[in-house]
C-alpha cells in the first residue's frame, strides 16, 4: 500500500520565507514586472499634485522666508536687511493688534461653528431624519460659493441704512444694529458671515460621526437607566471626539488666513477692530510696497498656523479617543 506524504504546510511556510531572506528567490512567485508597471503607473498619477504643491506652495513658504531678511519694494532691487524687519515686527503695535483680532476671530469661529453645527446634526439625526438630504444641500451649497461674492452680498444684507437685517429687524419693532460701523457690529458680522458659510463643512462631518455610532450602545445605554445627557456625554461625545479634532483643526487653520470677509465688508474697520493678519500682509506688501515686511508678517503667520496646530495635537491626548 503506498502512503501519500504528508506535507507541513508551516514548515514549508518558513523554508520559503527563509530562502527569501537569503536571497534565493522563490520561483513560485511571479515575476515583478507587474508591480514595476504598477509603481510607475502610480508615481505618474501623483507626479502633477507632487509638482503642483511644490511649485505653488512649498516654493512660495521658502521665497517668503528668504525675502523676510531683505528689504523690497517690487520697483528696486531687494537689500539685505538681516533682521531689521524681525525688530521692527516687535515694535509693530498695528501688528501685535491684527495678530490679537485674528485670534479672537479664531476662537469665536470655530466655538460657534463646531457648535451649531454639531447642534443640527443631532437634531436632523434624531427627531428630523427625514430632513437630512434638504439640510445637507441648504447648508452645503455656501461652501460653493466664493468667500469674495458671499461678502459681496453680505454687504448688503447687513449694511446699516438699507440692509435686510435692520429691515425684519425694525419689523418686529426693534431697534437697527450698527452691523458694520460700530467695533462690536462689524466684529459680530464678520464671525456671522464666515460661521454661516462654514457651517455646512461641519454639519456634514458630524453627521457622517454620529451614524457611525453604534445604537447597541445608546439602547444598552438607555436601559440600564442613563439619561439622554449621560448617554450623549460618556458614549456619543467620546466616539465622534475625532471628528470635533478634526473640524476645529481644520476651522483653525482657516481662520487665521482670514481675508475676503474683512476685505470686502469692513476693510479692517472701524478702526482696526476687524484688521487680521493676512489683511495686514496685503495691506504692507501691495498697498505700501513693503514686501519684505510683508514677507516677515508672513513667516510669523505660518509660525503661528504650525504652533496652533501642534498644540490642538498635543492637547487632544487627553480627551479624543480613536477606539
Amino acid at each position: 500500500m503506498t502512503t501519500t506524504p504528508q506535507i507541513d504546510a508551516p514548515a514549508a511556510t518558513a523554508d520559503r520565507v527563509a530562502a527569501l531572506k537569503r536571497g534565493g528567490g522563490d520561483r513560485s512567485i511571479p515575476t515583478t514586472r507587474r508591480s514595476r508597471s504598477e509603481e510607475r503607473f502610480a508615481w505618474a498619477m501623483i507626479t502633477p499634485t507632487v509638482l503642483t504643491v511644490g511649485v505653488f506652495t512649498a516654493l512660495p513658504i521658502l521665497a517668503s522666508f528668504a525675502l523676510s531678511f531683505f528689504n523690497y519694494n517690487a520697483i528696486t532691487a531687494p537689500h539685505w536687511a538681516g533682521l531689521s524687519n524681525y525688530t521692527a515686527l516687535l515694535h509693530d503695535s498695528v501688528a501685535r493688534h491684527a495678530l490679537l483680532v485674528t485670534l479672537m476671530l479664531t476662537a469665536s469661529i470655530v466655538v460657534g461653528q463646531t457648535l451649531i453645527g454639531l447642534a443640527l446634526a443631532i437634531l436632523v439625526q434624531r427627531r428630523v431624519r427625514w430632513l437630512r438630504p434638504l439640510f445637507r444641500a441648504a447648508l452645503f451649497v455656501p461652501l460653493l460659493v466664493s468667500a469674495a461674492s458671499i461678502s459681496v452680498v453680505m454687504s448688503y444684507v447687513f449694511n446699516d441704512q438699507f440692509g435686510v437685517m435692520n429691515y425684519y429687524l425694525n419689523a418686529i419693532g426693534l431697534p437697527s444694529v450698527a452691523w458694520l460701523s460700530s467695533s462690536g457690529g462689524a466684529f459680530m458680522t464678520i464671525v456671522l458671515v464666515v460661521v454661516w458659510q462654514q457651517l455646512g463643512f461641519t454639519f456634514i462631518v458630524f453627521t457622517a460621526a454620529l451614524s457611525a455610532v453604534p445604537e447597541e450602545m445608546l439602547e444598552a445605554a438607555a436601559v440600564d437607566g442613563a439619561s439622554g445627557w449621560r448617554r450623549f456625554r460618556h458614549i456619543t461625545l467620546p466616539m465622534i471626539s475625532p471628528s470635533i479634532l478634526f473640524v476645529g483643526t481644520v476651522g483653525v487653520i482657516n481662520t487665521l488666513q482670514l481675508f475676503d470677509q474683512p476685505y470686502v465688508l469692513t476693510q479692517g474697520g472701524p478702526g482696526t477692530s476687524t484688521q487680521t493678519m493676512v489683511l495686514t500682509i496685503y495691506q504692507q506688501a501691495f498697498q505700501d510696497l513693503r514686501f519684505g515686511y510683508a514677507s516677515t508678517l508672513s513667516v510669523v503667520l505660518f509660525a503661528v498656523v504650525l504652533l496652533a496646530t501642534y498644540l490642538q495635537f498635543r492637547l487632544s491626548r487627553r480627551w479624543v479617543f480613536y477606539s
